[in-house]
C-alpha cells in the first residue's frame, strides 16, 4: 500500500514548529561546520549586547524626573518635559551649530585625506619606503587624545612653546592659539587628521588590493597613463567602500567624541567648542541632571539613526550597496 503525498509531507514536518526537518538539519549542519567562525563572532556579539543594548533600558529616565534613591521604577514620569527644555534652552542652537560645524569639517576636510593617502601609497613602488611611510603615519593613532592635546599645548603655549618662540624670534607677536576661539576649529581638525588619517588608509589600501590586476594591464595596453588608471579603475573599485564609510560617518553626526573636545575646551573658546558630548558631561555628571542629560543623549542617537537610514536609502536608490 502506497502512502499518500499528504501523509509523506506530514511525516517530514517537525511536530513542534511545522517546518521540514531537512531544513533544520541543514541549518544545524552549517552551524556545526562553521562553529569556529561563530565562536569568533561571539566576543563582539557579547560586547554589543552588554554595552550597547542592555544600557538602552536606561533611556527611560529621559521621560522621568529621575532620583537615584528612588531608582528607575520609583521615579515619577514627566513625559517630554526634558526634551521641551532642551529645545527651548538658549544653549541648544549654540551646541547644535558647533556640533554641525565640526562634523562638516570632519566630512569635508578629514574624510578625503585617508583616500588620498591610500591612492598615493598605492603608487609607491619602493616597498621599503612604502612600509616606512605607512608605519610613520599609523603611529599617531595609538596615542590617546590626552597625549595629542598635550603635545599641542607644548608646541603652542605662549609660555615657551616652540611655535610662539619661533614667531618671536622672527619678529612677530606671539599668538595665543589655545585660548583664541578663532583657532579652536583649525587646531581640532589638524589634530584629527594627524592622529586618524594614517589609520584610515588601511581600509582603502585593502580595498585597492582587491581590484583585479588584469584591469590595469588592459588599461595600459590601451594606452592609459597612471592618472587615467586611477580615475577609471582605482576610484570606481573602492567606491562602495567609500560610500559605506561615509554612511557610518553620517551616523556619527552628533557624536564627535567627548575626550578630544573636552581637553581642548576652556572658558575662552566655549562659544565655539561646546558640543552635545561635553554638555551631557556638564549637565549629567557635574550638575546631577541625569534625566535631562539622558534626553540630550537620546536626541543625539535619534538624529544619527534617522540620518543613517536616509543616507542608506539614498545610496541604494542610486545603485550602491549601502550598509544593510
Amino acid at each position: 500500500m502506497k502512502a499518500s503525498p499528504s501523509s509523506i509531507q506530514s511525516a517530514q514536518l517537525d511536530p513542534f514548529i511545522g517546518k521540514p526537518r531537512g531544513k533544520s538539519r541543514r541549518a544545524w549542519g552549517r552551524f556545526v561546520k562553521n562553529r569556529y567562525i561563530y565562536l569568533m563572532i561571539l566576543p563582539g556579539l557579547v560586547y554589543f549586547i552588554l554595552f550597547k543594548y542592555v544600557p538602552m533600558w536606561g533611556l527611560v529616565i529621559a521621560f522621568q524626573d529621575y532620583q537615584p534613591f528612588l531608582g528607575v521604577s520609583g521615579s515619577p514620569w514627566v513625559g517630554f518635559k526634558h526634551f521641551e527644555r532642551l529645545f527651548t534652552e538658549p544653549t541648544f542652537w549654540m551646541l547644535f551649530r558647533n556640533t554641525i560645524v565640526l562634523f562638516l569639517l570632519n566630512v569635508v576636510i578629514y574624510f578625503p585625506v585617508p583616500i588620498v593617502l591610500a591612492l598615493m601609497l598605492n603608487e609607491v613602488r619602493v616597498a621599503v619606503f612604502k612600509r616606512f611611510v605607512q608605519t610613520l603615519i599609523y603611529i599617531p593613532h595609538f596615542m590617546s587624545w590626552v597625549i595629542v592635546v598635550s603635545l599641542t599645548y607644548v608646541l603652542l603655549t605662549t609660555q615657551g612653546g616652540l611655535v610662539n618662540e619661533l614667531l618671536a624670534g622672527l619678529g612677530f607677536n606671539k599668538i595665543n592659539f589655545l585660548l583664541d576661539p578663532d583657532w579652536f576649529r583649525p587646531l581640532y581638525i589638524l589634530q584629527v587628521i594627524w592622529r586618524e588619517a594614517g589609520w584610515g588608509t588601511i581600509i582603502y589600501l585593502a580595498a585597492i588590493s582587491a581590484i583585479d590586476p588584469q584591469l590595469y594591464e588592459a588599461a595600459r595596453m590601451d594606452g592609459a597613463n597612471r592618472m587615467r588608471q586611477l580615475w577609471h579603475i582605482t576610484l570606481p573599485g573602492i567606491r562602495s567602500v567609500i560610500i559605506v564609510l561615509l554612511l557610518l560617518k553620517i551616523g556619527d553626526i552628533l557624536e564627535l567624541g567627548f575626550d578630544h573636545v573636552f581637553l581642548m575646551l576652556n572658558a575662552m573658546n566655549r562659544e565655539v567648542a561646546e558640543i552635545f558630548d561635553t554638555y551631557v558631561y556638564t549637565a549629567g555628571l557635574r550638575q546631577g541632571q541625569f534625566s535631562y542629560s539622558t534626553a540630550v543623549g537620546f536626541f543625539k542617537a535619534a538624529v544619527g539613526l534617522v540620518l543613517v537610514m536616509f543616507a542608506n536609502w539614498l545610496a541604494k536608490k542610486y545603485g550602491e550597496e549601502g550598509i544593510y
